[in-house]
């Protein structure tokens, strides 16, 4: 099959979007061809249509080259379908199909010659298009009665964060922002792509000029791309700057320490200008590090990781030969040359790589010196179950893959300690899952925090200080909150800081004049969400709703509703999903075996924006307590874990619009109103609270239950990956590498089929996360099986969905190759 074919609907004009439906890939077999008659024979591309429209079939076959036309005979069949595909003109090239009920239909395509029979399939997914009357007459009355307070209910800590830049245009994807030496007025930002944007530090600033463009050099995705830059101490004068990323080279995946110049004519860094001062080897890849800067010293610091994987299978960490696992130091000297040994390095005599200064890291994400001492401070991403803060010293081997944190690896096992330096403080994973290092504060506008390293974590968005107590031990504080992917931090010529979001925004860390929390109600029955003489049925403010493709949650069942201020819409995004005002409220119940037993709410402060909280219901099921942390509890002999307002950011990541289920491909469904049976999406609609007029795009995309037999393991496998994978496994997301679970990413885009894992192996000799027909070989599998540290999905999950499972293990059964 090839992407060429063309679709041709007759009836209303439809043209399929498949960045919203998902266009289907590797549903149906390749494409065949006889290379000793010449006779090739391409059925067409899997195809989703409406079902009151009419499919024009049109292949591709060509006999010796040359389209085959009349040359040979064709015949059309159905192999399989919920319903008939009726073909008139079956035995023509392109023939009208028509048909009877929704779901996934097989049909082939015979062509003969003279001498043989090639055939080929393809897959078409029949939807309905939404129609229809309302399930509601208007908009619920919401004014108060279920709206998010504009502040969110966390300790307060006496900061917060601002937007310094509102007009200043998406810097996606941001991973770092620095000064030049002696400049005030401008700002670099690295685009993990390859570009460098300066903007001038303004508060009225609204564009961007490009500074350096290397993305014909740079290898990006996942934790690939630009990573690092640093201006020589001397830029005024040398006009150098060093940069850090990857590139493909004939020897494979490798990291540059590279040198450019500036160009006083266009006031910009020239590409041609490049000088490569260091290249190292990448096995895998992650755990890039990539992070350079120059020290008080004048020398020029470089973070590698250990090589990717997962668990440092090449035991980089623990060797100080290798530069991976490392943070180097060299000297570049005025910038002229390439570099020399610093003569006071650790291992200039023997004992280890000279150009190693530290060793034993996994993945040295982001560190910094203290303008002030000296030091220098650094986050390393853990493995399972650890992130760590690291204070370097010279020659000091900070453990890794003997420790993660400050406990053996792995967990199982024993392990000798001797001669390595413990972190400084860590932090598991009910808390984050991969930090980001920041800056020790050495600001004026913040005193309390005076001498404070404040760093973060990627995925939950949590900022913590690091404060010493006065007698050689650190004392940590939750500062923030946030629906941030913190993909870095920055500080200015004074000393603020500020907290970058991969998603290209830039927020600075400032005084909290209001010194206080929001108040969110201590109980269910607080709220104006749920009837007051009935907590756990919905009030009249809300509209309840469902989804198509359930996120897996130990077999509980799910009711859910969405809360919107009156007068306020709701906008959907380019990629189907909702985007709700502040003040609104997405509330969903937890029933194991019938009984509530956890109720959350996901509020969007207008001043905090997202935050999650957990409410657990009593014994007597006539209420619910909010909590404010995690807690785990058996329930009906299954154990069950409620979140805390991090962990809930864990997965309603930033990457994925937070909300997750409300987007067409969800929300497009029948629901069981108090007065009739009505689509979920012409209802929004007829009430106004959709922004805009609903496309016939968008009324045809829908996503698939996983029992939903109707329709194809493809379809559905996807669907469920989607709804439960792909808020991490997406480009840019907390989940790393270059997966991309998304439905609407073609299945060849997923970067799933037959390719190694970044993380354990689980025991097979040659892993891949998916091979073809052969699930028992891939760790998407694996992983969903394992109850371990190991498991998918990683968070409040301990019971495996046989369903899914066996619906994902047919669809790999089925696949014969990853087009």
């Amino acid at each position: 099959m090839k992407p060429g074919n063309r679709l041709k609907i007759i009836g209303s004009v439809l043209l399929m979007c498949c960045a919203l439906i998902g266009c289907g890939g590797g549903g149906g077999s390749a494409d065949r061809a006889d290379d000793a008659t010449g006779l090739s024979v391409d059925a067409g591309v899997d195809r989703t249509v409406v079902s009151s429209d009419t499919l024009f079939l049109d292949p591709l076959v060509t006999l010796d080259g040359i389209d085959a036309g009349n040359r040979v005979t064709y015949q059309w069949r159905q192999l399989s379908g919920p319903g008939s595909a009726v073909i008139s003109g079956a035995s023509s090239a392109t023939p009208e199909v028509t048909f009877s009920a929704n779901g996934s239909y097989r049909i082939a395509l015979d062509v003969t010659t003279e001498n043989q029979t090639l055939s080929d399939e393809v897959q078409v997914t029949v939807n309905s298009r939404a129609s229809g009357n309302s399930g509601l007459e208007t908009a619920p009355f919401n004014t108060s009665q279920c709206i998010a307070p504009a502040d969110a209910a966390i300790p307060t800590s006496g900061v917060r964060l601002m937007t310094p830049y509102p007009e200043l245009p998406s810097l996606s994807p941001l991973v770092g922002l620095i000064k030049a030496p002696g400049d005030t007025t401008h700002w670099y930002a690295l685009r993990q792509t390859g570009e460098v944007m300066r903007f001038i530090d303004e508060p009225s600033v609204n564009s961007l000029t490009s500074f350096l463009d290397i993305r014909d050099r740079v290898d990006y995705g996942g934790e690939k791309g630009l990573l690092g830059m640093t201006f020589h101490p001397d830029f005024a004068d040398n006009g150098y700057a060093y940069l850090s990323y990857t590139a493909s080279s004939l020897s494979g995946l490798e990291s540059r320490i590279s040198r450019f110049s500036y160009n006083n004519a266009t006031q910009t860094l020239d590409p041609a200008s490049e000088r490569i001062i260091l290249a190292i080897r990448q096995p895998y890849a992650n755990h890039n590090g990539g992070q350079i800067d120059f020290g008080p010293d004048g020398m020029l610091y470089i973070g590698f990781g250990d090589g990717g994987s997962g668990g440092d299978p090449d035991g980089n960490g623990q060797n100080s030969y290798t530069l991976l696992g490392a943070l180097l130091r060299i000297d570049v000297g005025d910038g002229s040359g390439s570099y020399t040994i610093p003569s006071d390095n650790p291992f200039v005599t023997g004992g280890g790589a000279p150009e190693v200064f530290a060793y034993g890291l996994r993945n040295p994400w982001r560190w910094s010196f203290d303008r002030l001492t000296g030091a220098l401070w650094l986050g390393d991403v853990g493995q399972n179950e650890y992130e760590e803060v690291d204070l370097i010293t010279r020659g000091g081997n900070f453990g890794w893959n003997t420790m993660e944190g400050e406990h053996c690896f792995p967990a199982s096992s024993t392990c000798d300690r001797t001669g390595l330096l413990l972190p400084v403080t860590e932090y598991d994973h009910t808390q984050g899952l991969a930090i980001t290092g920041g800056y020790v504060y050495r600001g004026s506008e913040l005193p309390f925090l005076q001498g404070s390293y404040l760093y973060g974590d990627y995925a939950s968005g949590r900022v913590w200080s690091l404060q010493p107590n006065g007698t050689g031990g650190y004392l940590t504080e939750t500062l923030l909150d946030t629906s941030l992917n913190i993909a870095s931090f920055a500080e200015d010529q004074n000393g603020e800081l500020y907290i970058l979001n991969l998603a290209g925004t830039i927020h600075k860390i400032t005084g909290d004049e209001g010194g206080s929390a929001g108040t969110v109600p201590a109980t269910l029955s607080g709220w104006g969400c749920f009837q007051p003489d009935d907590v756990a049925t919905f009030s009249d403010s809300v509209i309840p709703y469902e989804i198509n493709s359930l996120l897996w949650s130990d077999f509980a069942g799910k009711e859910r509703f969405m809360a919107i201020p009156s007068g306020s819409t709701v906008s959907i995004d380019t990629q189907g999903r909702f985007v709700y005002p502040p003040g609104s409220v997405l509330g969903k119940h937890f029933r194991i075996n019938g009984r509530l037993i956890e109720t959350r709410l996901l509020l969007n402060h207008e001043h905090d924006g997202w935050v999650g909280y957990s409410y657990e219901w009593n014994s007597e099921l006539d209420d619910a307590e909010l909590l404010t942390d995690t807690r785990d509890k058996v329930v009906d002999g299954q154990s069950w874990h409620y979140p805390s307002p991090a962990e809930c950011l864990l997965c309603h990541t930033d990457v994925a619009g937070i909300t997750l289920g409300p987007e067409i491909g969800q929300i497009n469904r029948d629901f069981v109103y108090p007065d009739t049976t009505a689509n979920q999406l012409i209802t929004l609609e007829s009430i106004g609270l959709l922004a805009d007029s609903l496309t016939d795009e968008q009324k045809s995309t829908a996503f698939y239950a996983i029992d939903d037999s109707v329709y194809s393991t493809e379809r559905r496998a996807r669907s469920y990956l989607h709804s439960n994978c792909a808020g991490c496994h997406q480009p840019g997301g907390p989940g790393g590498g270059d997966l991309d679970l998304r439905m609407s990413a073609a299945f060849s885009a997923t970067a799933l089929c037959n390719r190694a894992p970044q993380g354990d192996n689980l025991g097979l000799t040659a892993p891949v996360l998916l091979k073809p027909g052969d699930p028992d070989n891939s760790i998407l599998v694996l992983r969903m099986e394992n109850l371990g540290d190991v498991r998918m999905p990683p968070l409040a999950s301990s019971e495996v969905d046989a369903q899914a499972l066996s619906v994902i293990r047919e669809w790999i059964a089925g696949l014969a190759n990853c087009d």
